[in-house]
């Protein structure tokens, strides 16, 4: 009792502080990659509080096209950090090649798991809050565009009605499901 009474809220500290950092890192990249508007007050935001570490790693990174590989270093080397505390607050030991396969897993879940709450979040606020301007939904535009538009490619629009959201929702739901179960399975092999 007395080992898990101060290990778990240090835990519950290490796990949301990471992750709402990482989740911060991550829109930025996908803005970025996605031709989001930064004049976006939620975009200036993410700029503000992910410039400073992006500043020193961009200076030996260099970009790759539209990729910016210092933020995805930046995502993974964070989430490997608070993937390594975590378990070592719980008494786990696990070789880096795991523990890299661990939290590239757990990034692309959270990738995942973003847009499924964008595609969603847009599919309301175009029901809720049509015609008006809402630097979210301006956010939630830039980053479901390409999947949606993808999907409006393979699946005609029926008599006015919009079905892309539903199939993106479908498709990112089946990447999970195909992805996510190997990786798990390569880093028990692994670690």
């Amino acid at each position: 009792m007395g080992s898990n009474y101060m290990s778990d809220p240090i835990i519950f500290l290490i796990d949301t502080l990471f992750s709402l950092y990482i989740l911060a890192v991550l829109l930025r990249f996908l803005l970025q990659w996605c031709g989001g508007d930064f004049y976006n007050p939620i975009s200036q935001f993410l700029v503000k509080i992910t410039h400073p570490p992006l500043k020193i790693l961009r200076r030996f990174v260099p970009s790759i096209g539209k990729i910016d590989t210092s933020a995805l270093i930046l995502v993974l080397v964070l989430q490997m950090l608070a993937d390594f505390s975590i378990l070592l607050l719980k008494g786990v030991t696990i070789n880096i090649g795991a523990l890299t396969i661990l939290s590239i897993t757990q990034l692309i879940s959270l990738l995942i798991n973003v847009l499924v709450f964008a595609v969603f979040a847009r599919a309301l606020l175009s029901w809720i809050n049509q015609g008006s301007f809402n630097a979210a939904a301006s956010i939630l535009a830039t980053l479901t565009e390409p999947l949606l538009d993808m999907c409006r490619k393979v699946i005609p629009s029926m008599g006015g009605i919009d079905l892309s959201p539903l199939a993106a929702l479908l498709l990112l739901q089946l990447a999970k499901m195909v992805i996510l179960p190997p990786l798990h399975e390569l880093a028990n092999l692994i670690g």
